[in-house]
């Protein structure tokens, strides 16, 4: 864990994120407007600073803001909220972070960790595809049924 993981703070993750997403949208224009959509984005940031060549320590805060971003996400779309890790906290050590992303049902996850790993593994850690396989997301609501057109209920051609 680096110095400035031992700073972050769970009331002080959503303002990263928007610190992260005003500063590279001024830059590149990025559409990051904390949709699940939007994380496809992340992805391919994350493939730039991959192909990049650079190390994992050089984009470091980079790598944090996204990861804020991420979490900040979860938080907006799914009904997460950012929550800090005791010190004793077992997950703190697996986690490698102070702070994660609890959802309703308990559950929590660790975008920090999660941006990390896309960074290091590759395409097979999609952080859009992560979000779609959540467990203990707020539930969107009921469905929207689609009902039938009139002149397709027959099955007859019009």
């Amino acid at each position: 864990m680096d110095c400035e993981s031992l700073t972050l703070r769970a009331d002080g993750m959503g303002r990263r994120a928007e610190e992260f997403v005003e500063r590279a949208t001024a830059r590149a224009r990025l559409p990051l407007d904390y949709s699940v959509g939007s994380l496809r984005v992340v992805d391919r940031v994350v493939d730039g600073l991959r192909r990049g060549g650079a190390g994992r320590e050089e984009v470091a805060g980079t790598l944090l803001g996204l990861g804020a971003y991420v979490g900040e996400v979860l938080v907006r779309e799914a009904g997460g909220a950012w929550v800090d890790l005791p010190d004793a906290h077992m997950l703190r050590s697996v986690f490698g972070y102070p702070v994660a992303v609890r959802m309703p049902d308990g559950r929590v996850w660790n975008p920090l960790g999660r941006t990390v790993n896309r960074f290091e593994i590759g395409t097979k850690e999609s952080l859009y595809l992560y979000f779609l396989t959540l467990h203990g997301r707020r539930s969107a609501g009921p469905r929207r049924l689609l009902t039938p057109h009139p002149d397709r209920v027959s099955g007859k051609a019009c």
